[in-house]
């Protein structure tokens, strides 16, 4: 089954790698006309390759975020899906702690909703919001209480904005990933590693061990699913949150 955006617009943030990457170029190969969004010049670089617009912006930051939706006209469907991961353990009480703590919370629910606010008068019924979540947003690791908060958050919010937008004619949704070979998800295996005193390898291997499905996961495999639930296939699903984790942990 194919699914096609030609002449719909679609906003993907935190589109300059990892997992926003591989939506963008999934929505591209879709045909969609693509507005790119992150904090990192190379957003301009990946935009060039894929033919789309692009806007260097901190979602935290109102002023940017209304500058970098201020060229569209039209927005069909909106990827919530810049984000930020650190460690944050609750019994470090230093001021760097306490300032990512900060930051992530900032990045992942305040910028989430300050885009997704400013898109709206760009939406119109049959419009499509999709917020990448976590499976960290169902279960929680040790050391990472912002971001375990932050995607239990986006679950919240998904389906608060459900029930608000529902009467517009515009659903909302989550995808929750599990383990996909990133940067930064790789930076975070090597810090859970560091804490249990094991190799980054056996990390991995037990993560992968616990999926129903063998196999670690790439950017480009989570495209399928943001393509399904932006298209009119789902117009019937909204306030869900859909678990894709090969299986890792039970819904």
């Amino acid at each position: 089954m194919q699914i096609g955006y030609a002449g719909r617009t679609v906003v993907v943030t935190g589109s300059s790698r990892g997992i926003g990457l591989g939506i963008a170029e999934g929505f591209a190969a879709a045909g969609a006309r693509l507005h790119l969004i992150a904090n990192d010049e190379a957003v301009h670089a990946r935009a060039a390759e894929l033919g789309a617009t692009a806007a260097l912006a901190d979602i935290a930051d109102k002023a940017e975020v209304v500058a970098a939706l201020a060229p569209l006209e039209r927005i069909d469907v909106l990827v919530n899906n810049a984000g930020l991961e650190l460690m944050t353990p609750i019994a470090d009480a230093s001021d760097a702690v306490t300032d990512a703590f900060r930051r992530v919370i900032d990045i992942n629910v305040v910028g989430t909703a300050l885009v997704t606010a400013t898109a709206l008068d760009r939406m119109g019924r049959g419009g499509a919001i999709i917020n990448t979540a976590s499976i960290w947003g169902r279960v929680a690791e040790p050391g990472f209480g912002a971001y375990v908060a932050s995607k239990h958050a986006i679950i919240g919010l998904t389906k608060t904005w459900a029930r608000e937008l529902g009467p517009r004619g515009i659903r909302v949704n989550a995808v929750c990933p599990g383990w996909v070979h990133t940067e930064a998800s790789m930076r975070s295996l090597g810090r859970m590693a560091a804490a249990a005193g094991e190799p980054e390898s056996a990390l991995l291997d037990r993560i992968v061990a616990g999926q129903a499905l063998p196999g670690l996961m790439e950017p480009a495999d989570m495209a399928a699913t943001y393509l399904f639930l932006g298209s009119d296939l789902a117009a019937n699903i909204t306030g869900q949150s859909l678990g894709v984790d090969r299986g890792e942990v039970p819904w």
